[in-house]
């Protein structure tokens, strides 16, 4: 793909509509799980298949990015020290945990699905994905500086007004509505909370750090689609 100019105007725009790119995305995923259900396939290996094909389509990016960021708030390290340990290309015992964790729960939340209407167990999962990627919006708003002067951080940091933010996290409120039809405040719950873990997360993250980095960016998607399937799957 030809690729034009990359600048802050550019990086504004993309990370303020970053949650649109999970609706296709969440949507090639509900059909995978759904098909396969429908198929005859065990609600486990349904769930493990369509977060497999969700892993491919992403190339793993934010889960790297999770376990980057897991590894430097994990080292008890400040400032450069913890940045020097987020940007080593290995992983260390907190990361792989983490990893374990994050995709045993997802799948496990995704397998507590069985037995729901079709439209439902979609919904569930385009809310979660969508969610994910409203917690980079939230992550790039004004006021939230970048850890380093260089990479993906400082390119997007401090760049996604109020305005966008407000729209895009009403439509997936709204959106989040069809998850569980039977108690439609469930899914907005499950957006709220999930961004008030990300929250937390940049919190933390800005007091260790001093702002944000590609990879928490992607710690953050992944903690926000977490908490949201955790919630969409009480039922």
């Amino acid at each position: 793909m030809r690729v034009g100019i990359v600048d802050r105007r550019t990086a504004a725009v993309a990370m303020s509509v970053a949650p649109v790119v999970g609706i296709p995305l969440g949507a090639l995923l509900a059909a995978v799980f759904v098909l396969l259900g429908t198929a005859g396939a065990p609600t486990l290996l349904a769930a493990s298949v369509t977060l497999g094909a969700g892993t491919l389509l992403t190339r793993a990016l934010h889960l790297d990015g999770l376990a980057d960021t897991v590894d430097a708030l994990g080292s008890y390290r400040a400032g450069e020290a913890g940045l020097a340990v987020m940007k080593k290309p290995d992983i260390g015992p907190f990361g792989v945990a983490t990893l374990v964790l994050t995709l045993l729960t997802q799948t496990a939340a995704l397998t507590s699905l069985a037995g729901t209407a079709p439209t439902a167990a979609a919904a569930t999962v385009i809310t979660a994905w969508v969610t994910g990627r409203l917690a980079i919006s939230w992550a790039c708003r004004r006021g939230i500086p970048a850890a380093r002067p260089t990479g993906l951080g400082a390119l997007v940091a401090d760049s996604v007004p109020p305005l966008p933010l407000a729209v895009t996290t009403a439509a997936t409120a709204a959106v989040s509505v069809a998850a569980v039809p039977a108690r439609p405040w469930q899914g907005p719950l499950a957006v709220l909370l999930a961004l008030t873990a990300t929250l937390l997360l940049l919190r933390q993250c800005r007091r260790r750090f001093g702002g944000i980095t590609g990879d928490i960016l992607g710690a953050c998607l992944e903690l926000a689609t977490t908490i949201a399937l955790i919630t969409l799957a009480l039922r």
